[in-house]
């Protein structure tokens, strides 16, 4: 593996063991046994090498929606596995969505980016809701820019998810798949028959699949 890598391998593990601001580019180096200088060669400052890790990051998920793409037909399949990517994302990265705002203050490169990637998102699930509503899965939209504020209020409970796992202990939401549920929680009371049957379908052939693979 190419020293970069180890680099931005390396700070991703301490920051999401210790905290984004607990961490120095020293830290890093000694966690790897490199000079201090090699590190910096590298990413010269904090803001560099978080710029280097959250265009990984943005690539990774930008690879979930690409590798879906030839299941658009079946728009529940699509998000499902999507966000079941995107759960083991949030635990990968979980740093970057604990320190979210901290870093959008503190680094302008990466928050030009970050408002970037916020805004394909948008586009890409206003694009699958459409799909829902032009296969008689969703009901037609109550009232205008109803859809609209329910597709963010499903973008700031992804973004939030290890937030609230780290300050709400009292509550029984740790456990894999809950994001998921939650997220298909918010949507299903929109759907119609049709879109409620393809979802069970759904939900049935991925537990099947689970139970294979672990067979």
């Amino acid at each position: 593996m190419k020293t970069k890598n180890k680099i931005i391998e390396a700070a991703i593990r301490l920051y999401n063991e210790k905290g984004l601001s607990n961490v120095t580019s020293r830290h890093i180096a000694a966690d790897i046994n490199i000079s201090h200088g090699n590190l910096e060669y590298h990413f010269p400052n904090k803001e560099a090498l978080l710029l280097a890790i959250y265009q990984q990051m943005r690539e990774e998920v930008s690879g979930f929606y690409q590798d879906q793409a030839n299941d658009i037909s079946n728009p529940v399949e699509y998000l499902h596995k999507i966000l079941v990517q995107l759960e083991e994302f949030q635990s990968k990265y979980m740093f970057f969505n604990l320190d979210v705002l901290e870093i959008s203050r503190k680094y302008d490169k990466v928050n030009v980016l970050l408002k970037d990637t916020l805004q394909i998102r948008k586009v890409q699930i206003g694009k699958l809701f459409q799909k829902f509503v032009e296969l008689n899965y969703m009901e037609p939209e109550p009232a205008p820019g109803y859809y609209a504020r329910l597709q963010h209020t499903i973008r700031i409970l992804i973004t939030f998810w290890k937030s609230q796992e780290a300050v709400l202990t009292n509550f029984d939401f740790s456990r894999k798949g809950e994001m998921v549920k939650h997220v298909w929680e918010l949507l299903i009371p929109h759907f119609t028959g049709k879109g409620k049957a393809q979802y069970q379908s759904v939900i049935e052939n991925s537990h099947n699949n689970h139970l294979a693979v672990k067979k």
